[in-house]
């Protein structure tokens, strides 16, 4: 279960030590139709931390009102984590503007959570949320994901729905992607199932390439936009720490992109990253990320940020330090606790700092606080 402790108000939302041994998992990737595949974040304290970790209590994904049997499912409540790209490695520029990538996406334990509720209303959805700046009509990806449900099967149920936001956004952890994949699970369960997981994978990249991930069952290989899903066993142990660290200022994706030079991005095979990964583990030299010059670029303050937590790294205290996604969080695998640096300096008095860890969902279930499972895809 992840817990949340705020030692001030939330961020506004924007535009969009322990040591363990580890029996390193074994790689079997497959393919969309479940076939082997040769792919092997005042003088005060203002920092905002929010803090994941385990619980023997066990908790209900699905909160149901007692309702006539005949009306069926009234509310629904689920978790809606983000992610974060161990590599990220951008591998040409598409004939459509888009670039390619290759990626290794992993879903972690930092994420929202959403009430929904069917409305009386037939004409329209009402959101709200816990935290000021976030759209509330058709621009959100919950509307988004929600009107895209009812166009492609046709059942006009519409909600009243609650976002509890503690995932930042202009991040690079994907929290508006998931938050879409999350409504059209929800939506779904509303409707008694009637899409498959593959229908929803498949219709969520209409509106989004990073959503179709969020089908997966946690741990993906994903190409072309990202929307290219290929689900493998987790190749990094669930139980391994880190801590996501985001300053401030937010990356603007289209930003990032627009100083990307291909030529300059790195020439290594990702398949090549993401069999070292299984083999051996995570390491700095695997945590390649092809957006972070460009976003360096875009924000010169967040390099400064990234050297020093890997100075840190060189001290033993993480294992790889790098930048999620188009940035701006850094991430620091090996330690749920941040460099010293973080707390005692007046620079980083609002930065947001998260600890968390590996997650995956079993077929057919949605994703919980406490999912930790290392399940192994056949």
């Amino acid at each position: 279960m992840a817990s949340s402790t705020f030692l001030c108000s939330h961020q506004p939302y924007g535009s969009s030590n322990y040591n363990t041994h580890f029996k390193k998992p074994s790689f079997h990737p497959f393919n969309s139709n479940g076939s082997s595949s040769s792919l092997p974040n005042s003088s005060m304290t203002r920092r905002i931390r929010a803090t994941a970790s385990n619980s023997r209590t066990v908790r209900k994904q699905v909160e149901e009102d007692e309702v006539d049997k005949d009306v069926g499912m009234s509310r629904l409540t689920l978790f809606s984590p983000c992610k974060i790209n161990v590599f990220l490695r951008i591998t040409g520029k598409r004939a459509d503007g888009y670039h390619d990538l290759a990626s290794l996406f992993h879903v972690i334990s930092l994420g929202d959570k959403i009430k929904f509720s069917l409305s009386p209303s037939k004409e329209t959805d009402r959101l709200l949320a816990n935290v000021p700046g976030v759209p509330l009509d058709d621009r959100n990806l919950i509307i988004k994901a929600l009107n895209l449900f009812r166009r492609k099967t046709g059942i006009n149920n519409y909600f009243s729905i609650h976002l509890d936001k503690k995932v930042p956004t202009g991040a690079g952890l994907g929290g508006g992607s998931s938050n879409a994949a999350t409504a059209l699970w929800a939506a779904n369960q509303f409707s008694g199932g009637i899409a498959t997981e593959k229908e929803l994978q498949e219709w969520s990249s209409e509106i989004g390439s990073d959503i179709p991930f969020f089908f997966s069952r946690g741990a993906a290989y994903c190409t072309g936009r990202g929307e290219v899903v290929e689900d493998i066993s987790p190749p990094i142990p669930l139980d391994l720490p880190m801590v996501l660290i985001k300053p401030q200022e937010a990356c603007s994706t289209a930003e990032v992109y627009k100083c990307l030079r291909v030529d300059k991005a790195s020439k290594i095979d990702p398949l090549a990253l993401l069999e070292k990964i299984s083999r051996d583990g995570i390491s700095q030299d695997v945590c390649i990320n092809d957006l972070e010059a460009p976003a360096f670029e875009v924000l010169p303050s967040l390099k400064r940020l990234k050297q020093r937590i890997v100075s840190a790294a060189g001290q033993g205290q993480y294992d790889a330090v790098f930048m999620s996604g188009s940035g701006s969080t850094i991430v620091g695998v090996g330690s749920p606790e941040p460099p010293k640096f973080i707390y005692d300096e007046e620079d980083y008095k609002n930065i947001f700092l998260s600890e968390a860890r590996f997650i995956t969902r079993p077929t057919d279930q949605w994703y919980t606080e406490n999912s930790m499972q290392q399940d192994t895809i056949e």
